[in-house]
C-alpha cells in the first residue's frame, strides 16, 4: 500500500499505526453508507407504507432526496471545521451525530418530520468524507493515497451493498422499519468511539509512530504550531474559498463528480424501487439483486487504487489522474444504454452492476486529486468537490421519478432514465480531461517538499 521515498532508517521495521487508521476509517464509511443507503429500501417496506399512507412517489423522492441536498450544502463548512480544529474531534462528532440522527429518524410520524430529520442527517454526515481524506492525507506518502482512499471507500461501499439485503432482512425480523434505525444508530455510536481512541490528527501525535514510519509516511519536519498557524486563523476562510474559485482544475473536476453521482445514485435510491414497481421484482429477490449490484463493485475499489497508483507512475501526475476516472466513466454511460437492449430484468440488473462497477474502479483517483490539489486545505477542497457530487446525487433522487412520470403515458420511462444517467457519465468523462492534479489550490513549502520526494 506504500510507495515511499528511499529511507535511511535501514534495518528498522516502521510500525504499522497508519494501517489500524485506515481500518478504524473504513469502519467509520461502512457505517456511512449503511445509514445513508437504507433508506432507500425502507421506503418500499409495508411496515413504512403502512405508516405513511397515501405518499406518493415524488414526495418520498423529496425525503430522498433532502440528505444529498443538505449533505451537499455542508461539504466545504464541514471540511473547513476539520482542517481547523482537526480531523479526530470533528470525525468522532461527525459519526455521533449522524448515529443519533439515525434513529431521531425512527422516531418520525409524518413526511415532513423524515424530511427534517434527513437534512439534519445530511448535514451530520457532510463532513465525514472530506475529514477521512485530510486525515488520510496527514497519514499516507502522495503514491500511495489513491490506495489507501480505496480502502476507505471499500467500507462505504460494503455498507451500501449489504443495507439493502441487511435491512429488508432486519425489517422483517423486527417487524418494523424503525427498530432497524435504532439498531443502527447503536452501533454508529460503538464506532464514533472506536475512531476517537485510535486516530491522531498526524503521525507525528501518535506515541505508536516510530522514525521509521514517520519517513515511509514522508511527512516534513513541519511542526503542530506551525499547521495550526496556518489552518486555524479564521481569516483565512476569504483566500481559500478564493483560491478554489479560481481553480479551473477543480471546478472541471466538481463537473465530473455532479455527472457521475447524478447517474450512480439511481442505484442506491430509485433502482430498489424501480425493480419492484417497473418490472415486478418481489422485494426481498429485489433486495439481493441490488446488493449484488454493489457488490460486484467491491472488488472495483481494490483495483482502482492500484490502477490509480500505477497510472501515476506509468503516465505522469496529471495523465495518471485523467486516464482511468475518463476511460471508467465511458464505459459506465455504455452500460446505461446497455439497459435499454433487452427487457429482460437480469439483463438490466447486469449493466447496472457494471455501471457500478466502473464507477468504484474510478472513484480512489477522484479522492487523489483532490488531496494532491488541496494543499493546506485538502479537507475543504475535498467538501468543495463532493458538494457537487451530492448536488448531482440530489437531482437524481428527485429527477428520477419524474423521467418515470413523463414517459409513463408513452411507456418511455426507462428509457428517459437510463438515457439521461448515460449521458451523465459521458459528459463527466469530456470534463475530467480538462483536469491537473499537479497544480495545487494553494501550494505551501511543506507541501512543495512531500510533491518533490
Amino acid at each position: 500500500m506504500d510507495s515511499p521515498p528511499d529511507s535511511p532508517h535501514v534495518g528498522v521495521h516502521p510500525t504499522s499505526v497508519r494501517k489500524r487508521i485506515i481500518a478504524v476509517s473504513v469502519l467509520m464509511a461502512f457505517m456511512l453508507y449503511l445509514d445513508r443507503v437504507c433508506l432507500g429500501e425502507i421506503v418500499k417496506s409495508d411496515s413504512f407504507l403502512n405508516d405513511f399512507k397515501g405518499a406518493s412517489r415524488e414526495e418520498i423522492g423529496e425525503v430522498l432526496g433532502a440528505f444529498f441536498f443538505a449533505y451537499a450544502l455542508f461539504q466545504v463548512p464541514s471540511g473547513w471545521a476539520s482542517d481547523r480544529f482537526g480531523g479526530r474531534i470533528m470525525l468522532t462528532f461527525y459519526i455521533l451525530a449522524w448515529s443519533l440522527l439515525t434513529g431521531w429518524s425512527g422516531m418520525g410520524t409524518t413526511l415532513g418530520a423524515l424530511l427534517v430529520a434527513r437534512l439534519a442527517f445530511g448535514v451530520a454526515q457532510a463532513g465525514a468524507y472530506a475529514t477521512s481524506s485530510g486525515v488520510i492525507r496527514n497519514w499516507f506518502h502522495f503514491r500511495a493515497r489513491a490506495q489507501a482512499s480505496s480502502f476507505v471507500s471499500i467500507g462505504g461501499r460494503l455498507g451500501g451493498t449489504l443495507a439493502p439485503f441487511l435491512t429488508t432482512f432486519l425489517v422483517y425480523q423486527l417487524s418494523s422499519w424503525r427498530y432497524v434505525l435504532y439498531l443502527y444508530c447503536l452501533v454508529g455510536l460503538i464506532a464514533a468511539i472506536a475512531y476517537y481512541v485510535i486516530v491522531r490528527n498526524r503521525p507525528e501525535e501518535h506515541a505508536g509512530v516510530n522514525d521509521a514510519e514517520l519517513e515511509l509516511i514522508g511527512r516534513s519536519d513541519q511542526s503542530a504550531d506551525e499547521t495550526a498557524a496556518a489552518t486555524t486563523n479564521l481569516r483565512d476562510i476569504g483566500p481559500m474559498m478564493l483560491a478554489i474559485l479560481q481553480s479551473r482544475s477543480l471546478w472541471l473536476n466538481s463537473l465530473a463528480q455532479f455527472c457521475l453521482v447524478f447517474g450512480w445514485a439511481f442505484l442506491i435510491t430509485w433502482l430498489p424501487t424501480f425493480l419492484k414497481e417497473e418490472r415486478g421484482v418481489e422485494a426481498l429477490l429485489g433486495s439481493l439483486m441490488v446488493t449484488g449490484v454493489l457488490a460486484i463493485a467491491i472488488p472495483g475499489q481494490l483495483i482502482g487504487g492500484w490502477l490509480g497508483n500505477h497510472a501515476v507512475v506509468r503516465l505522469g501526475h496529471r495523465w495518471g489522474r485523467i486516464v482511468p476516472l475518463a476511460v471508467t466513466c465511458c464505459l459506465a454511460g455504455f452500460a446505461y444504454l446497455g439497459c435499454l437492449s433487452y427487457q429482460s430484468v437480469w439483463w438490466v440488473v447486469a449493466c447496472c452492476a457494471m455501471v457500478s462497477l466502473m464507477t468504484d474502479i474510478g472513484n480512489p483517483s477522484v479522492w487523489a486529486f483532490m488531496q494532491d490539489v488541496g494543499g493546506r486545505n485538502t479537507a475543504a477542497v475535498f467538501g468543495w468537490g463532493n458538494m457537487w457530487g451530492n448536488f448531482g446525487a440530489a437531482a437524481s433522487s428527485i429527477v428520477v421519478p419524474r423521467l418515470m412520470t413523463l414517459g409513463e403515458a408513452s411507456g418511455s420511462g426507462e428509457t428517459y432514465v437510463f438515457m439521461t444517467c448515460a449521458g451523465m457519465y459521458f459528459v463527466a468523462a469530456i470534463a475530467v480531461l480538462g483536469t491537473d492534479a499537479t497544480r495545487q489550490v494553494r501550494r505551501s513549502d511543506s507541501d512543495a517538499i512531500q510533491t518533490d520526494s
